[in-house]
């Protein structure tokens, strides 16, 4: 049974935000704490000893970072919202469920689960910076800009991680209840789900129909995107011996976190690239599990 509602987990989640968006974007104040929860449970289960740091993770690292700020480049001159939305969806850090998917797919889970930490470091040293030049905090200067964010995003995405080493070492039995109950972070990852989508939804509403355009074109183009990601992660990954880590690590983003960032550090309305993104990463995902189970069952 809980299988079962697992699968149908996630579609129901963005369903029910979208649907009652009114009352679930009410609880938007929560989606920092959660994403900290969540990361702080995925990280009690990733081992250090078993990491380790390779090129192919060096370069995963310089399209995740150096793309997103070569995507805003372009698109910023014809649209700018288009360029941050676009933007955030390049450098938002691969999914603590990714490993999860890796491991269903047949790749190698210690590589990805090595990358989904050092993505997320990166983004919590390189994302102050990059949201203090483009971000919405115009009337402040660069270096009072740089501390808002730092302040926000680096306690966000490292307080977990120190977390939990100081719970492996210190509170161990804490930790062996957290490292073996994982589930725990997949019902919090819907329920923050729910919350960003209907706060997405939410922010859609209240704007002028003009707008609608935009929106489309955002969508379409986060689709282009999330293909992209995928492939060239899968090319990457190929040259290095690791074809599914590669595509996972670049394509499938923590999509919440980038919904909250670009709610909070650009404009609001770019918050649909990533919700769209959600969507589409969901569908990739879902393919690839469908080809893999009738290839199994095929031979």
């Amino acid at each position: 049974m809980l299988e079962r509602l697992k699968t149908w987990m996630l579609p129901l989640a963005m369903l029910s935000g979208g649907i009652f968006y009114s009352f679930f974007s009410l609880f938007s104040f929560l989606t920092p704490y959660l994403i900290s929860v969540m990361l702080l449970i995925t990280c009690c289960r990733l081992s250090i000893r078993e990491m380790r740091f390779t090129r192919l993770h060096a370069w995963m690292l310089v399209v995740q970072v150096v793309g997103s700020v070569c995507v805003y480049t372009v698109l910023c001159p014809f649209d700018a919202l288009l360029g941050e939305a676009m933007m955030i969806c390049v450098l938002a850090p691969t999914a603590v469920a990714a490993t999860v998917v890796t491991g269903m797919l047949g790749g190698s889970v210690p590589c990805l689960a090595a990358y989904t930490l050092a993505s997320n470091l990166c983004v919590a040293i390189v994302s102050p910076v990059i949201f203090s030049l483009v971000g919405t905090q115009g009337e402040m200067s660069f270096g009072a800009s740089l501390w808002y964010v730092c302040r926000q995003v680096g306690p966000l995405l490292l307080l977990p991680l120190a977390g939990a080493w100081i719970l492996e070492y210190f509170i161990p039995s804490a930790h062996k209840v957290l490292k073996s109950h994982q589930s725990i972070s997949f019902y919090l990852w819907s329920f923050s789900l729910t919350i960003v989508v209907g706060k997405t939804v939410s922010f859609i509403m209240q704007q002028d129909s003009k707008n609608y355009g935009e929106e489309f074109l955002i969508a379409f183009a986060a689709l282009l995107l999330c293909i992209g990601q995928f492939a060239i992660g899968r090319w990457i990954g190929r040259r290095h011996g690791e074809t599914i880590a590669g595509g996972q690590g670049l394509g499938q983003k923590n999509t919440i976190l980038a919904i909250w960032m670009a709610q909070v550090y650009l404009s609001p309305l770019s918050s649909i690239g990533p919700a769209a993104y959600v969507l589409w990463q969901n569908i990739i995902n879902s393919c690839q599990l469908w080809k893999k189970r009738k290839n199994e069952i095929k031979y």
